[in-house]
């Protein structure tokens, strides 16, 4: 027989079209079984307690990133995250930081999208396309595998201590999808591609603090790509004091 316990749920409710009313905690209690999700609790009390409530969701699975959020203090996605998993019976859900406030656990994700279009996150191919397909090899697709397991959740934006302080930085998810394209044997760009992310915006605002590997829910690791492109701005440099590639 599986047994349900009673949890308490507070959740940040907010709603930017009415600034009136202060942001505030909302308490729920929902009974919880084992193995059901934040993202499970959150459908049930949408349809069973409270219409009123915002969040964004869509696979269930852990692979659209929709769904992420800070959950008792950690940013993580609601679809993979069980409730009883925490070993405490009261649960704290706030939406990501770093982002503007739409209605409760919905951010305007505007910044996120802006900062990763900037790096042309798609095949940079100037001369013409081939006649069929660009074939690559296993041992080519394993070098990009890392940072194509990108979901594009901003979990890791969310958790960026330096986008609080420069909103103008790129952040860990735009850097990442930046390498994976220059690591990607299709790719064509050329190097002084790499002069647009040469400054305390792109990669060298980075703090290396690692909280965007603490927070990617898929082992992404954006701060093993920032520094590759660090290395390799180094090595163009170099290039060029020695007069190399000329």
């Amino acid at each position: 027989m599986i047994r349900a316990s009673a949890y308490t749920f507070k959740i940040l409710r907010f709603d930017r079209k009415k600034p009136e009313d202060r942001a505030r905690f909302q308490t729920y209690r929902v009974r919880v079984i084992p193995g059901l999700t934040i993202l499970g609790v959150l459908n049930r009390i949408r349809d069973e307690i409270d219409g009123t409530l915002s969040f964004r969701s869509s696979c269930r699975s852990a692979v659209c990133g929709s769904c992420a959020m800070v959950i008792n203090g950690r940013i993580d996605l609601a679809c993979r995250t069980q409730a009883a998993s925490f070993g405490t019976d009261t649960i704290i859900l706030e939406p990501l930081p770093n982002m503007e406030i739409i209605k409760d656990l919905v951010v305007d994700m505007t910044p996120f999208w802006t900062m990763y279009e900037k790096v042309r996150p798609w095949l940079d191919r100037p001369g013409p396309g081939p006649e069929k397909e660009m074939r690559q090899s296993p041992e080519d697709r394993a070098l990009i595998d890392q940072f194509v397991n990108c979901i594009l959740c901003a979990c890791c934006y969310g958790a960026c201590p330096v986008i609080s302080r420069d909103p103008q930085y790129l952040g860990p998810a735009a850097l990442a999808k930046l390498e994976r394209f220059i690591l990607d044997s299709r790719d064509e760009r050329p190097v002084s591609a790499l002069d647009e992310v040469n400054n305390e915006h792109g990669v060298w605002g980075c703090d290396t603090v690692l909280k965007c590997i603490e927070a990617c829910p898929k082992s992404v690791r954006p701060t093993d790509a920032i520094i590759d492109l660090r290395k390799r701005l180094f090595v163009e440099k170099a290039k060029k004091l020695l007069g190399i590639g000329r």
